[in-house]
């Protein structure tokens, strides 16, 4: 039984609902839904508005979901099979900004890239749906077989599912499949001067 999340101060219910689950029905998704989610990422904040997201993605039984589905780490596949959807996030690395005449590094892209996915993230929860993102997982086989051109970065890979019973994980991840709790507001947020312990 996982111990409810409690919050310092009040916020909308929707950022204490949303958690990333491994296990998953393997109910498929339209491909309307599933755009539905990249609509909301479509909308995320970027500086200069040069919105560096790009998004490959396969739907579990469609001719691109083994490409997708073979980058990820062997501890990902167990649970990530019955997915109904993986999305790659792929980030702009430069960025022409209005009246330059040659692109220019746009070092915020993984920070904006960041913020539509947390937008999907979201947005999935609304819906329904639920998503996890996954770190461990090829990126140069990504890079490769996924055709990403010079100039862009493989960020991360996502599963998107409808939630499914815990009990159907292996054994190991049974016990992690609980929402997280997080760290203390005082252990993260500062005024004027960086005063955080180093661990």
């Amino acid at each position: 039984m996982s111990t409810p999340r409690q919050t310092e101060y009040a916020i909308h219910p929707q950022f204490l609902e949303r958690w990333s689950p491994r296990a998953f029905t393997g109910e498929a998704i339209a491909e309307q839904e599933l755009f539905a989610l990249f609509e909301a990422a479509r909308w995320a904040p970027s500086a200069n508005n040069a919105q560096p997201w790009r998004f490959v993605y396969a739907l579990n039984g469609s001719p691109s979901w083994a490409s997708l589905f073979g980058l990820l780490g062997e501890k990902n596949r167990r649970w990530a099979a019955k997915a109904a959807a993986l999305v790659v996030l792929i980030s702009r690395t430069h960025h022409r900004r209005p009246g330059a005449s040659e692109d220019s590094p746009l070092l915020s892209h993984s920070l904006d890239s960041g913020a539509a996915w947390a937008s999907l993230a979201l947005q999935a929860q609304h819906s329904g749906w639920s998503s996890h993102a996954i770190g461990g997982f090829d990126r140069e086989r990504a890079r490769s077989e996924l055709g990403v051109p010079d100039g862009y970065q493989v960020e991360l890979a996502i599963a998107i599912g409808r939630r499914g019973d815990a009990a159907e994980l292996p054994e190991d991840l049974r016990a992690r499949e609980q929402p997280t709790q997080r760290q203390p507001l005082a252990s993260l947020v500062a005024e004027g001067r960086f005063s955080f312990a180093s661990a």
